[in-house]
């Protein structure tokens, strides 16, 4: 089954470089064992890597072991949506890729929260409340 994205289309690529996903396919997917629910697609700040690792969950600094780099501000990253939500609840929440914004989310994140930090516009505008 093809998974979702917060606008209904099909879930479109987070990024991949560095490659992202709960389960490194650069995608946003998500599944039972993924227990963080690794479903917003943010587009990674300053402030909002400086609040990760305030909280403990440290994404700029690389862990080799695991193959993963480091995030930089730019970089695009499937988030938590625990994690996100709390950032946002700081005012510090990253702007979100709503195409690659997994629907799953919306059992945890409103999608007008979301909206409110969308960096991308899409194709058909009809569904959005403009």
């Amino acid at each position: 089954m093809v998974e979702r994205n917060v606008l209904g289309g099909e879930l479109e690529e987070c990024g991949t470089d560095p490659m992202t996903g709960f389960f490194r396919d650069g995608c946003c997917t998500t599944g039972p064992e993924d227990q963080g629910s690794h479903t917003i697609c943010a587009v990674a700040t300053a402030e909002f890597l400086e609040h990760q690792r305030s909280i403990g969950n440290d994404l700029s600094t690389p862990m080799p072991l695991y193959g993963f780099p480091g995030l930089r501000p730019g970089d695009r990253w499937c988030v938590t949506a625990v994690n996100w939500a709390r950032a946002h609840a700081d005012g510090v929440a990253a702007p979100v890729v709503l195409a690659a914004t997994n629907e799953a989310v919306l059992r945890l994140v409103p999608l007008a929260t979301l909206q409110q930090h969308a960096v991308d516009v899409p194709g058909d505008l009809s569904g959005l409340d403009l």
